[in-house]
């Protein structure tokens, strides 16, 4: 397998970023028709975690950061680290001395498809990071890898440059190529849904609201009187 560390990448523009994530996951999610997202198993290592920005990714081999630490030789502000393994692992990839590098750099989060270590200094920190495991065994600095290369991390493709958004609900890829169109999806299915829930919150129904008493009745669905008292 030929190794490479990409220097340059394309990526979407900054407001757009901005506002895909200030939409969140599920909002961008849905917009995209339901595509990119990343395994539930990646979750924040504290709950208040959210972050956006352009994927710079590394592909390494379990139990080694070597490639962690090439990528940020490469990196931008506002990127988003995707780190990923060649098997699966839960060994801790990540630590508080990257995150303190991450912040120099600009780095706005980093998502890890194996473990993260020193979470209370990393929290202390709020570097943002979403792992499927919290986990104290160390790495070592020893096998090649790829910095930005396409990857598969948590079941999603993710291209250099795709746009990724986190936040509590999870992980969400979208195709640099297509970033804009999401976000004004995204933008119109959140005004949308303020004006849904200003009639929710108005006492009205999501059955009436929605149209669902005749696909109820469609189905065969029958109202009946019950007991009285």
């Amino acid at each position: 397998m030929r190794n490479v560390i990409v220097k340059n990448i394309a990526r979407a523009d900054a407001a757009t970023i901005g506002l895909l994530g200030q939409l969140g996951v599920a909002t961008v999610h849905e917009a995209q028709g339901r595509t990119g997202l990343m395994h539930p198993s990646l979750r924040p290592i504290y709950p208040s975690a959210r972050a956006a920005g352009s994927a710079v990714t590394v592909s390494c081999q379990a139990g080694d950061n070597l490639m962690v630490h090439a990528a940020m030789d490469v990196v931008q502000p506002g990127d988003m680290l995707v780190v990923t393994t060649r098997s699966p692992s839960t060994d801790g990839m990540f630590g508080d001395l990257l995150a303190e590098s991450c912040r120099a750099h600009g780095v706005a989060g980093l998502i890890v498809d194996a473990g993260v270590r020193d979470v209370a200094e990393i929290s202390a920190m709020n570097f943002p990071v979403w792992s499927k495991a919290i986990c104290a065994q160390g790495s070592v600095k020893a096998t090649a890898g790829s910095v930005n290369i396409d990857v598969v991390c948590a079941g999603a493709l993710v291209h250099p440059g795709d746009v990724i958004v986190a936040d509590q609900d999870g992980v969400v890829v979208i195709p640099r190529e297509s970033a804009q169109e999401i976000a004004q999806l995204g933008e119109a299915r959140r005004q949308r849904e303020e004006r849904s829930r200003e009639r929710l919150r108005a006492g009205e129904l999501g059955l009436d609201m929605h149209g669902l008493r005749k696909l109820l009745s469609d189905l065969g669905v029958e109202w009946i009187e019950g007991p009285s008292g």
